[in-house]
């Protein structure tokens, strides 16, 4: 087969294993896995020898038209280049682990087939994205994935929270989509064509008339999709859908299709420099504020929510310094890391019935329930700590030393106000990142008191998963930058001296001072006993998750509310970690905004519908029913009468007609 026909069918395997998942979901149960699993593995190999035969090199083209249109043309096309060849690589490894490890997490599921068929749909649709040649085809991906998420999201649709976010997730990216379908259309007219590679010509002859206009409007998408400031608040409440739905979402899809975007485009935003400015102001407070909010969660998937956000402000930011290159490797980096730390915890939410991190520091014995998520964990909570020689070192490193290279001069594609802003806010995120990934493993592995419930080994699909993930969170980005330099453009993605002393210095003190913070906390904590927790019933890992949802009340009632005393966060975060737990209270300011003035809107519209536009309707049709039971009256059906009335009108016409000419 040719290139093209393998990549056609990365894509399409997914879709058709979604859509037979669909049709015998209940008819053969039997196939359900089988459709899960399999075409998404496929699609991983086809996507693995498409990357081969790429190799780094000239991107493969190729287009059909899809239907005329009478001007501007859609085009069935494929432009994979190294990013995509390599992007859709960990996209089908990152979902082939989360349908493998989501038949043993989910097995007790009523709703399995439905689930594995979206996720598949999911899968095919971030595969459309980043294979596809033409913006109004990626469009049609990009939208698929935001239908999915709310179906995923709201999978416990059983509980509020779930219902809720899920709502919220599909609001919030739509919101920011509505800016984005005008910059495709305007970028389409500029242009010309809806062609990626014709799109990226039309830019190098300056034939874009409104680069700053356009940019702009496409940022507004990439930051609700890929959950950037301002836009970011649904991606911590979407934690009430599954773990594995967390783990695909954060770690290959959705979120990473906004970077993805940008980096495809990357030269339309160096056009502008206002745009490049935004995006680097952007990413700053996206990595900052999301780090200092992860410091203050009790969920453990928010930690890892409020994470994955921040290490997205990474990406961001390193577009933002003109390196698509940092910031793809990155993403490839992360993804890798995140996925297994989405999966580790959800092994450990089941093992210890709860989500809330106070509740896992009053355990004994957590990590010896669950050593494969224990240590599996540990290892991608140092890749996600840029910590030597895990993998989020070398990506990191890599973004921070193309922001120092703008500063000193070294390249002139970036203003070096965004160098600036992205080298600072780097390393304090540096910073915060280790503070936060020490905190979540030390509440979560060495806590004291109540032994921690026994509920039996995990699924052999769940624990081997872990591992699998555990060999790219150590060795790939040792591996990245040493053997694929051509597929990043030609750079060398080696950190420089300065941003790796200076990054794995402040990673190190951030995670040494918040072990001291935690020796010192629970040196002075007041122990409070979880027999409730103990108790919790063996069941099913999606139904032990559902029942620990927001409130977690089922798993072990109200001492989730308790303050933690040994929480070396608040001690860290002093007054400040009361509005760090609350996202700094954004939500509350966008309903303050937005959602209060949206429905005293919706209740003056009610207001005049009912006691305006229906007492109207009303009185038109009140009126003439009392003229008809006037005249319904008058009909007696009495001669006498009718002769009477008769006699009447004919003398009021003939005095209407003396006056009337005795006037004239």
């Amino acid at each position: 087969m040719t290139t093209t026909t393998l990549a056609v069918l990365v894509p399409l395997l997914p879709f058709l294993g979604a859509l037979t998942g669909l049709l015998l979901g209940r008819t053969a149960p039997g196939f359900v896995r089988p459709l899960a699993v399999l075409p998404t593995l496929a699609s991983l190999v086809l996507a693995a020898v498409v990357a081969a035969r790429q190799g780094g090199d000239a991107a493969v083209d190729a287009a059909t038209e899809l239907t005329p249109t009478g001007s501007v043309p859609i085009e069935l096309a494929l432009h994979i280049d190294g990013f995509a060849a390599l992007t859709a690589v960990l996209v089908g490894a990152v979902a082939t682990c989360v349908q493998i490890y989501s038949t043993g997490y989910l097995r007790d599921d009523p709703r399995y087939p439905s689930y594995a068929a979206l996720v598949s749909l999911f899968t095919s649709a971030m595969l459309l994205v980043v294979y596809s040649g033409d913006l109004m085809v990626l469009l049609v991906g990009w939208e698929i994935m935001g239908i999915c998420s709310y179906f995923l999201v709201g999978h416990y649709w059983e509980t509020p929270e779930a219902r809720a976010a899920s709502l919220k997730a599909f609001l919030v990216t739509k919101l920011g989509d509505v800016p984005f379908l005008i910059g495709l259309f305007a970028l389409a007219t500029d242009a010309g064509s809806f062609r990626i590679t014709r799109i990226l010509g039309a830019v190098a002859n300056g034939g874009i008339e409104h680069p700053t206009l356009i940019a702009l409007l496409l940022l507004a998408g990439v930051a609700g999709k890929s959950a950037q400031f301002p836009l970011h608040t649904w991606l911590p409440d979407a934690m009430a859908g599954p773990t594995p739905v967390s783990a695909l979402i954060h770690a290959a899809t959705m979120v990473a299709a906004g970077v993805y975007f940008i980096a495809r485009l990357l030269p339309l935003f160096e056009a502008s420099q206002a745009a490049m400015v935004v995006l680097a102001v952007m990413a700053a407070v996206t990595m900052t504020g999301s780090a200092l909010a992860a410091l203050a969660q009790d969920d453990i998937k928010r930690v890892l929510a409020y994470s994955t956000i921040g290490q997205l402000g990474y990406m961001t930011g390193a577009l933002a310094v003109a390196d698509r290159g940092a910031a793809v490797f990155h993403l490839l980096s992360h993804g890798a890391f995140k996925a297994l730390l989405f999966l580790a915890a959800g092994v450990i939410i089941h093992a210890a019935g709860t989500n809330s991190l106070a509740a896992m520091s009053r355990m004994s014995n957590l990590r010896g329930r669950v050593p494969d998520a224990y240590w599996t964990m540990t290892v991608a909570l140092l890749a996600l700590a840029a910590i030597p020689p895990f993998s989020g070192f070398f990506s990191k490193e890599a973004v921070l030393g193309v922001a120092e290279h703008v500063v000193t001069g070294h390249t002139a594609h970036a203003p070096a106000a965004a160098g600036w802003i992205v080298l600072l806010a780097g390393l304090l995120t540096a910073l915060l990142t280790a503070a936060y990934a020490m905190r979540l493993w030390l509440l979560a592995f060495h806590g004291h008191g109540t032994e921690a419930p026994d509920h039996g080994r995990q699924p052999l699909t769940m624990t081997v998963v872990l591992w699998v993930l555990a060999v790219p969170s150590l060795a790939l980005g040792g591996f990245a930058f040493r053997a694929l330099p051509g597929w990043f453009d030609g750079h060398d993605l080696t950190p420089t001296l300065t941003t790796s002393v200076l990054g794995t210095g402040v990673a190190l003190v951030g995670g040494i001072v918040t072990y001291g913070a935690w020796r010192h906390t629970t040196a002075h904590a007041a122990r409070i006993p979880l027999g409730a927790v103990a108790a919790h019933p063996e069941g099913d890992a999606g139904q032990v998750e559902a029942e620990a949802i927001a409130s977690h009340e089922p798993a072990y009632g109200d001492i989730a509310y308790a303050p933690d005393p040994s929480d070396p966060g608040r001690l860290l975060l002093g007054p400040l970690h009361r509005h760090a737990a609350a996202g700094f209270h954004l939500d509350a300011v966008y309903s303050a905004l937005f959602v209060r003035p949206v429905r005293a809107g919706a209740s003056l519209v009610r207001f005049l519908d009912r006691e305006v536009v229906e007492t109207y309707v009303r009185g038109a049709g009140t009126l003439p029913r009392w003229l008809g039971a006037a005249v319904r009256r008058a009909q007696t059906g009495n001669l006498q009468t009718y002769v009477s009335a008769l006699l009447a009108g004919t003398v009021v016409l003939a005095v209407a007609a003396v006056l009337v000419a005795t006037g004239a």
